[in-house]
């Protein structure tokens, strides 16, 4: 695959049933180069048969939920400024309706129980900022009074001055007048457009913000977790609340004892929650133990033992059906899908792959996945409720095969501690000698998987031997792995990678020792410099939007407030025995640090005083930075940008470690 060939790889999202189980609705997404944008349409497929169509021909639209009734799907599309709206188009087709006008967009929503409403949240931005006042400017607002330990987030910016509320809005007919935008309306305190087309009602004000609604089995109460921003000390505990829909209040479902990722009400009634529990300082996250809770009168009860079952996977989420619930499970880089009962019983039922959302329909009887597999980046897979039967009626991963892929081989290998670590090895075709690059992922409590992944295919194609592994520090191998690293960073993890590279070498005579080189990417940008600073033996390295010194990390990352605490610590001499930074000096391998400009995850000055430090000492070093973008350069940049980052890399590998 090279690297405009990334358009070939088309992503499925989270898919919708009708409650009879006849139809399926999912959103597909790819890169296009041309427009330099994500291109996304809606499409359906009839489960009893027939090959899937495009319902929906916008740009960009995505996350469809199927009314209770089944007549109508819901969706987010981009408006003309590229806000994110609510939408409604008849499943069996018609031209969608626009149904809402937020200044900064959607966010949550779903449907009521009646499917005569939907309730959503949307961030209204305080009064005269981000264009709520035509003529004002970003660099024209005045300043910003900053209170507490969080001001921004990455992809999104300043928080605090935009907190995203509750609205409920009735759904209207899709056969409806469409709507027109609003003209400018001179003096309008507010600004140009109005915040909503149709009778939204606001159901909360203040400086909290809520997101996750769903409503109660009654409709009577919208359920959603809430953040407060102007706070003194971080806290990932996160309240559920339920908002009346009468307008009458709120009250608290569960105080903050639990970090809730998501929240769904099974067809009793009974509120079921993913939420880990980050301990009596509410921010130990290092290898969460995410699990599933029913809410009781009693309190919180857990279903699932969160030391071997891990549902915090980004995106993971809660499907009832029936009595049971259906979520992922993330295992030795696959994600299982699991059927758990009340008492706590789960079935795997399908396993293979990365099962990457789910539906069902109201019997139980169909179960409706989105998938990633090793040839394909996205596909409907259609299942019974035993997961006995299954079909995938999609291809969307032919465009990807047409492009060339190779399959990586998986292996296990023993550590110097007779630890084993698990990865894969993925060649070129032919006989070699191949040089070898060493592939390190972010994180650290993430994994590399099994689904088709545009990094490793990009230098296969190019000639290079990718050798990636997950190391102790990753998810999907139990807790006490993802915990081994806690303020140990650069131990157990730099002595994983490390033997299982030599592992992969010294396993398959293709692969060329004499010539290797080193990457990663976040916490991989971290333990790749970490790596060079003590083993001299790569060709040259490449050091990406990396966590790299700890210290200023703490006062500048959207994250810093914890993050590094409980990773290296907050004792001074223990966080520098774990700094990248801190053996710069010790570093000769030619590198390349690579950074976005908007990066508040990993910001940007983590590169500059790297990138400065290695040239003042005479190593061979460059640095390139992306304008515009952010920490998810490679997984959501702009697509132009995505193919110049290959293309910078294929170019510094040609020069350092020529095929």
């Amino acid at each position: 695959m090279r690297p405009e060939q990334i358009e070939a790889l088309t992503t499925i999202g989270r898919p919708s049933v009708t409650p009879d189980g006849s139809v399926a609705i999912f959103a597909a997404t790819r890169p296009d180069l041309g427009a330099d944008r994500y291109v996304g349409q809606l499409w359906r497929v009839d489960l009893d048969g027939g090959a899937p169509r495009r319902l929906t021909r916008g740009a960009s639209d995505s996350a469809p939920r199927v009314s209770p009734d089944g007549a109508t799907v819901a969706f987010l599309r981009a408006d003309d400024r590229g806000k994110q709206q609510l939408h409604l188009v008849a499943v069996t087709g018609s031209e969608p309706v626009q149904l809402t006008d937020a200044p900064l967009g959607v966010g949550s929503f779903a449907w009521s129980p009646a499917g005569t409403s939907l309730a959503f949240t949307a961030r209204i931005p305080e009064a005269g900022r981000y264009g709520s006042v035509p003529g004002i400017p970003a660099e024209a607002e005045p300043p910003r009074r900053i209170t507490g330990v969080r001001w921004h987030a990455n992809g999104l910016g300043y928080v605090g001055d935009r907190p995203a509320q509750v609205f409920v809005v009735d759904a209207v007919e899709t056969d409806s007048e469409p709507f027109y935008a609003p003209a400018p309306a001179p003096g309008a305190p507010d600004g140009a457009r109005r915040i909503f087309p149709a009778a939204a009602r606001q159901l909360t004000d203040g400086a909290r913000s809520y997101d996750g609604v769903v409503f109660s089995a009654d409709g009577a109460e919208v359920l959603a977790t809430t953040d407060d921003i102007e706070v003194d000390a971080r806290d990932l505990r996160t309240p559920l609340i339920a908002v009346a829909v009468d307008g009458s209040g709120e009250r608290e479902l569960l105080p903050a004892q639990l970090s809730i990722s998501d929240v769904a009400v099974g067809p009793d009634g009974v509120v079921a929650i993913l939420a880990s529990d980050p301990g009596p300082t509410g921010v130990d996250f290092v290898a969460p133990g995410v699990a599933l809770w029913l809410l009781e009168p009693s309190g919180p009860r857990r279903l699932t033992d969160p030391e071997t079952i891990d549902l915090g996977e980004v995106g993971s989420h809660i499907t009832p059906i029936g009595d049971d619930f259906l979520v992922q499970n993330r295992t030795r880089g696959e994600l299982h899908l699991l059927r758990v009962d009340r008492s706590g019983g789960a079935t795997r039922l399908r396993g293979g792959l990365e099962v990457t959302g789910h539906a069902a329909d109201a019997a139980g009887e169909r179960i409706v996945c989105s998938v990633a597999t090793a040839r394909s980046a996205g596909e409907i897979l259609v299942l019974s409720a035993d997961g006995a039967e299954a079909r995938m009626p999609t291809a969307f991963g032919d465009a990807a095969a047409s492009a060339g892929i190779v399959l990586p081989r998986e292996i296990e290998i023993p550590g110097r501690d007779g630890y084993p670590v698990h990865g894969w090895v993925a060649t070129p075709r032919g006989d070699g000698p191949f040089p070898v690059l060493l592939q390190i992922h972010g994180g650290p409590y993430a994994s590399y998987g099994v689904h088709l992944f545009d990094e490793t295919q990009v230098l296969v194609d190019a000639g290079y031997a990718v050798v990636y592994c997950n190391p102790r520090g990753s998810a999907g191998y139990g807790r006490a792995h993802g915990r081994s690293i806690r303020q140990a960073m650069g131990t157990l993890d730099l002595a994983d990678v490390l033997d299982f590279l030599e592992g992969a070498l010294a396993g398959d005579r293709r692969l060329d020792a004499a010539r290797v080189g080193i990457m990663g990417g976040s916490y991989g940008g971290y333990l790749t410099a970490w790596t060079i600073a003590h083993e001299h033996r790569f060709a040259a390295a490449i050091v990406e939007r990396g966590f790299l010194d700890p210290a200023s990390f703490q006062g500048t990352s959207d994250i810093g407030s914890f993050f590094g605490d409980e990773y290296v610590g907050t004792d001074p001499a223990a966080m520098t025995a774990q700094s990248p930074f801190a053996v710069v000096d010790r570093v000769r391998t030619p590198t390349l640090v690579m950074h976005s400009e908007l990066d508040f995850r990993c910001p940007l000055e983590q590169a500059t005083r790297y990138y400065t430090a290695l040239k003042r000492q005479g190593t061979e070093a460059e640095m390139l930075i992306f304008p515009g973008e952010d920490h998810e350069l490679t997984r959501s940049g702009r697509p132009r940008h995505r193919v110049e980052r290959f293309e910078a890399i294929l170019d510094w590998w040609g020069r350092f470690l020529p095929v």
